[in-house]
């Protein structure tokens, strides 16, 4: 993982008070992502059903999208 991608991954999981991602998962994740894109030929898809496989974890859809996208911004503010 490069470093600017770990940093974050880790601020925002401790912000979340979640366990960051691990090497194995951020693989898994970036599968799902490149074969949601290139299989769809919509690179939109891809951060779509990465957010839909998050959900299939166990969440509030709109608190949970909500959360991460404030502590992303504030992370990489």
């Amino acid at each position: 993982m490069t470093e600017a991608r770990s940093k974050l991954i880790e601020a925002v999981a401790k912000k979340l008070d979640v366990a960051p991602l691990t090497e194995e998962e951020v693989d898994s994740v970036l599968t799902l992502a490149g074969d949601a894109a290139h299989g769809t030929g919509d690179r939109t898809a891809a951060p779509l059903c990465c957010f839909l496989a998050g959900m299939a974890a166990g969440a509030d859809r709109m608190e949970a999208l909500e959360r991460v996208r404030v502590n992303v911004k504030e992370a990489t503010s």
